[in-house]
């Protein structure tokens, strides 16, 4: 039988991807209570690079943030970001005026364009109990032609995003969810306008998955044409066609083969897939920049430094939302989004 994985490689930060992604950031951290304003207790500071804290220490990191951890406003041009939160609170803030706070199940999908600050920050809200957070970040690239639209974000709310999940007689299950792309008949969510995943012609597959003890699933085939990768970051062994692989690692995978996955284990395995057809272009990428060329990244920079992409609206660097304020999207437009808990 043949064998359909190309490449097993170690997990690192943040993880490797293949066009048309950029890469993957994974934020898993045990914040400790809170201290009444969303941060950070004085106490918890010790022994921290404070603005450029990457190292987990104590569990968590506070990453660019000085009272709050998360990343304050910064730049970016170019590509996309999809933010899977699978635990903890995200407050979202941009240049255009546009805000959210989005949830465990929840997903952002923006689109930098042209060229966007934002931030994304980490608020404590419990200030009498732990903070949990687990998040992914992807970087999806734009094509050329996409590179200059006008930014843009989307809430994918839990509600919205669709779950594939098949029980067995042992009482375990697999659950999928379906982040972009489709699978077993049903879609995800549209994605921004102007994303590469837009067009199902691409194949943009985007999916997390949680196989419990002793259960098995099949990865089903997608277009010769697309990159695949499994991520296997949480969980003890798993067995992908037949080989048996160690947990925080990256499978690369031919796509179009149905994959079996089995989880012989007494403890869960949880997965993060990424597939689609490369966009096949070269990419030239300086810090929050992501061209085609040297020259446009300079282009970029210039810009930037010329206009600040619509400059920062809020007063606070670290722009948090009211403690008692439940998932919302405020957009550009003046649009407002609100979910019950």
């Amino acid at each position: 039988m043949e064998n359909n994985i190309i490449q097993i490689a170690p997990l690192g930060f943040p993880w490797e991807t293949q066009d048309p992604f950029l890469f993957c950031a994974y934020h898993k951290d045990a914040y400790p209570a809170g201290n009444g304003k969303m941060g950070v207790k004085t106490a918890d500071f010790q022994g921290r690079r404070i603005g450029q804290d990457f190292v987990v220490k104590d569990g968590f990191r506070m990453y660019h943030g000085q009272e709050v951890p998360g990343f304050p406003y910064h730049p970016h041009r170019g590509f996309e970001t999809i933010t899977i939160n699978k635990e903890g609170t995200v407050d979202h803030c941009d240049s255009l005026g546009a805000a959210g706070r989005f949830m465990g199940g929840d997903v952002q999908w923006m689109t930098a364009g042209k060229g966007i600050q934002h931030s994304e920050m980490f608020p404590l809200l419990n200030a009498d109990k732990s903070n949990d957070l687990e998040i992914f970040q992807v970087w999806l690239n734009l094509p050329k032609v996409s590179k200059f639209v006008e930014p843009h974000f989307k809430m994918l709310w839990k509600e919205a995003i669709p779950v594939v999940k098949e029980t067995f007689a042992n009482g375990k299950s697999v659950t999928v969810d379906l982040i972009a792309g489709e699978l077993s008949e049903k879609k995800a969510a549209a994605p921004t306008p102007n994303s590469w995943a837009a067009n199902a012609d691409h194949f943009v597959r985007v999916l997390t998955v949680k196989l419990e003890a002793n259960t098995k699933w099949t990865l089903p085939a997608t277009d010769a044409s697309a990159n695949r990768n499994i991520y296997f970051y949480t969980g003890d062994k798993l067995i992908v066609d037949k080989l048996l692989i160690e947990k925080d690692h990256q499978i690369t995978l031919k796509s179009d083969a149905d994959i079996p996955l089995e989880n012989k284990s007494e403890v869960d395995a949880f997965l993060l897939i990424l597939e689609g057809e490369p966009i096949g272009e070269p990419v030239a990428q300086h810090g929050p920049f992501v061209m085609n060329t040297f020259e446009e990244i300079q282009q970029a920079i210039a810009d930037y430094q010329r206009t600040q992409f619509g400059g920062w609206p809020w007063k606070e660097r670290e722009k948090t939302h009211a403690a008692d304020k439940g998932r919302f999207a405020l957009h550009s437009d003046g649009t407002e989004e609100l979910k019950t808990e």
